[in-house]
């Protein structure tokens, strides 16, 4: 069975999303490697990040935002819908104010893939792992991944309590 194959099986399980993200993190992982894997979905007004997985809970829990400023990254990811691969500490460095504990998990290297519906980015699904590891050959590659989190990402955003 496919990585792909798994995680629309785990769709189908009750109690979700925990089973299908549990699954999506392995099936990425098998896919491209990552040492950390999160998912945010933006609120829906658009200020903030909502962290709803994580394979890191300690480091970055379940529940956690982050304040969607007007940056460099918002305008390639949010405003420009397309993903951000960033290959080395310096890219972390550049995209994210908590470099210093992404670096001290190991990670030197990022793909945020926007997760995107009728124009809009819902969110992301965010994969780090060690300096150089990802290319930007990976980003089809994990299309579909990203894609299979419209649904769950629309459910969050209804569900919202900033709604």
């Amino acid at each position: 069975m496919t990585p792909l194959q798994r995680c629309l099986d785990a769709l189908k399980q009750p109690g979700q999303p925990q089973p299908f993200y549990a699954a999506l993190d392995q099936a990425v992982r098998d896919t491209v490697g990552h040492i950390l894997f999160t998912l945010l979905y933006r609120s829906p007004d658009g200020r903030k990040a909502k962290r709803i997985y994580t394979n890191m809970p300690k480091e970055y829990p379940v529940g956690g935002f982050k304040e969607m400023n007007a940056t460099p990254w918002s305008a390639h990811v949010i405003d420009g819908r397309r993903a951000y691969v960033g290959h080395t500490a310096d890219d972390i460095r550049w995209a994210f104010y908590d470099h210093e504990l992404i670096r001290s998990l190991g990670c030197d290297s990022v793909i945020n893939m926007p997760v995107i519906y009728d124009g809009r980015v819902l969110g992301t699904m965010n994969l780090l792992a060690g300096a150089r590891h990802y290319s930007e050959t990976d980003v089809p590659r994990l299309e579909p991944f990203a894609a299979l989190l419209i649904g769950p990402f629309l459910q969050a955003i209804d569900a919202d309590p900033d709604r």
